[in-house]
C-alpha cells in the first residue's frame, strides 16, 4: 500500500524558514522522481518542486526558485523541501507524490502558514 506522510509545517513569520519532510512507503522509492505540491484555499493544487530519481535533476516553480530546495534520502525513503525567505503567498497545504503521481494515494499534507 502506497503511503505519503508529510510533516514539518507550521506557523512562521515572513522571511522565516521551514523544512518539510515526506516519508514514503509501498513502492521502490529510489526508482522514482518525486514532487512537492501545494494547495492554497480556493486554489488548485500546483507543482512546487521536483527531484529526479538520482537527485541530480531538480526543477522548481518560478514562484519558489532561489528560495526552496528539494532533496531526497534514498536510504530512508524520505524527500524534503527546505523553504527559506517564506512569503505569505507560500501559505498552503503541502503534499508530496511520486512521478507520475498516484491520484489515489495523496497524503494528508502539512499546513504552512506564513503570517506576522
Amino acid at each position: 500500500q502506497v503511503q505519503f506522510v508529510e510533516s514539518g509545517g507550521g506557523l512562521v513569520q515572513p522571511g522565516g524558514s521551514l523544512r518539510l519532510s515526506c516519508s514514503v512507503s509501498g513502492f521502490t522509492f529510489s526508482m522514482y522522481a518525486m514532487s512537492w505540491y501545494r494547495q492554497a484555499p480556493g486554489k488548485e493544487r500546483e507543482l512546487v518542486a521536483r527531484i529526479g530519481s538520482t537527485g541530480a535533476y531538480t526543477n522548481y516553480a518560478d514562484s519558489v526558485k532561489g528560495r526552496f530546495t528539494v532533496s531526497r534520502d534514498d536510504a530512508e525513503d524520505m524527500v524534503y523541501l527546505q523553504m527559506n525567505s517564506l512569503k505569505p503567498e507560500d501559505s498552503a497545504v503541502y503534499y508530496c507524490n511520486k512521478v507520475p503521481e498516484l491520484s489515489y494515494a495523496w497524503g494528508q499534507g502539512t499546513r504552512v502558514t506564513v503570517s506576522s
